[in-house]
């Protein structure tokens, strides 16, 4: 919900006092104002760059990738959860901290993204920089210290495929989508290497469903904000398909393939019964809303598919979760 007043809205990130209030009259009251705006607006700006609900995802697919590599729920070692969640939730908003400030020009351009806090002025490029790179090297040398070296070296993996290979990719080749889903599967991978240090093929199962899910996630939002991305000079694959046909077969292609890698689970012996049911059900609707907007090639059924795919993963992971064997 958007605060009655949003501090946002206004171009220095502080708010202004009413009109019939003369600051140079009340030189007090307005510092006043501004030491109790200026602090908390900045605090938020910084927040933001962390793209915290994004990395929401990267916290909770780690954490069923520990899960699921723990033998029973009663052994779960939850200190070394605690460290493994936070060091890689801190080399996630490094990597998003710092693909902002690489790309706070092209941000700039696009009506979606220009009012974040580097396009608009109200966090300095070397403020970025500098905390990008704290919480970015941070996170891998506290999970090199409190987890193991395979995890770090994930989450090292993680935070430069996203920020130096995706990241300049996205100006150059439709390719980009494809390699930009590498770093967002690589936390589940996170979760089973903080335990078994080892990349086990129940770990690689994980990365195939999360990989493959990304797919249609990103190619929904492409078509959404298609107008932006072109206007940003980014190379998405709807930005040089303009009748969407390309776009809505490949939907369709990972959708098939992911249908088989959420079964993987059940044969490798790590769910039951009553998560490969889901799997079946989960993908079929999924797969649904997949073919309508392949079909009808619409921005609202583009929207439509993006919401079924948020909605699909959780309940497919808690399915997996709770069916756990």
């Amino acid at each position: 919900m958007k605060p009655a007043t949003d501090l946002s809205e206004f171009p220095n990130g502080s708010m202004a006092l009413p009109p019939l209030v003369d600051r140079a009259s009340h030189p007090r009251h307005a510092d006043a104002v501004e030491s109790a705006t200026e602090i908390p607006t900045r605090l938020r700006d910084f927040y933001e760059l962390t793209k915290p609900r994004m990395n929401l995802l990267v916290v909770i697919t780690t954490l069923v990738g520990f899960y699921m590599a723990t033998r029973t729920a009663a052994l779960v070692n939850w200190t070394l959860l605690a460290h493994t969640i936070f060091g890689t939730a801190l080399t996630a908003a490094g990597a998003s901290v710092l693909n902002q400030y690489v790309e706070r020009d092209l941000d700039g351009k696009m009506p979606r993204t220009a009012n974040r806090p580097l396009p608009t002025g109200r966090i300095l490029p070397v403020e970025a920089l500098l905390l990008g790179v704290l919480f970015g090297v941070g996170g891998v040398l506290y999970l090199i210290t409190f987890v193991n070296s395979l995890t770090a070296l994930l989450g090292a993996a993680t935070l430069a495929s996203y920020v130096w290979v995706y990241t300049p990719m996205k100006r150059w080749t439709t390719l980009c989508t494809i390699v930009g889903a590498v770093p967002g599967a690589i936390p589940p991978m996170m979760g089973f290497a903080a335990l078994h240090h080892a990349i086990s093929i129940e770990a690689m199962a994980m990365f195939g469903i999360l990989f493959l899910w990304q797919m249609p996630h990103f190619l929904a939002i492409a078509v959404m904000y298609k107008d932006d991305y072109t206007a940003g000079g980014f190379k998405m694959l709807p930005c040089v398909d303009p009748d969407l046909r390309a776009t809505g077969r490949q939907m369709i292609v990972y959708q098939l393939a992911l249908i088989p890698m959420t079964l993987m689970p059940f044969g490798l012996q790590m769910a039951g019964v009553g998560y490969l049911a889901a799997a079946v059900v989960l993908g079929g609707v999924f797969l649904a809303y997949g073919v309508l907007a392949a079909t009808r090639r619409t921005r609202e059924d583009a929207r439509k598919l993006f919401f079924v795919s948020i909605i699909y993963l959780p309940l497919l992971l808690g399915a997996l979760m709770i069916d756990k064997t």
